[in-house]
């Protein structure tokens, strides 16, 4: 699937548009930010990695002052890759997206499966 990067971004900000208003007023000290393709780093063992997220989640802070917001990066790279179709694709966004921002809710991978999220 091809899509321009404007045309993606406004499919990372409809989704973070559809999170709840209530859990989006909890959301603290964390930007989103679209990238192409994940680092080696980031990537790690995963052989398609779709999102990232880096920070410390709201369950773990304490004396968090100071500090640099936490970062959710989507891959545009990876997403448009694997989806045939537009609404595919907004689809896999609107998962990964919340994905994510349940890494900042301190929401396992684990328990993120259990949910039906992986």
């Amino acid at each position: 699937m091809r899509l321009s990067r404007r045309e993606f971004e406004a499919l990372v900000a409809e989704a973070l548009d559809a999170i709840p208003e209530g859990l989006a007023r909890l959301m603290d000290n964390v930007v989103v930010i679209v990238e192409e393709w994940p680092t080696d780093e980031q990537r790690g063992e995963h052989e398609t990695l779709f999102g990232y997220y880096e920070g410390t989640a709201l369950t773990e802070r304490t004396d968090y002052f100071g500090v640099l917001p936490d970062r959710i990066t989507i891959f545009r790279g990876p997403l448009c890759e694997a989806c045939e179709t537009e609404d595919d694709l907004i689809d896999e966004v609107y998962v990964t997206v919340v994905h994510e921002v349940a890494h900042h809710f301190g929401i396992s991978d684990d328990r993120l499966a259990e949910l039906g999220w992986d």
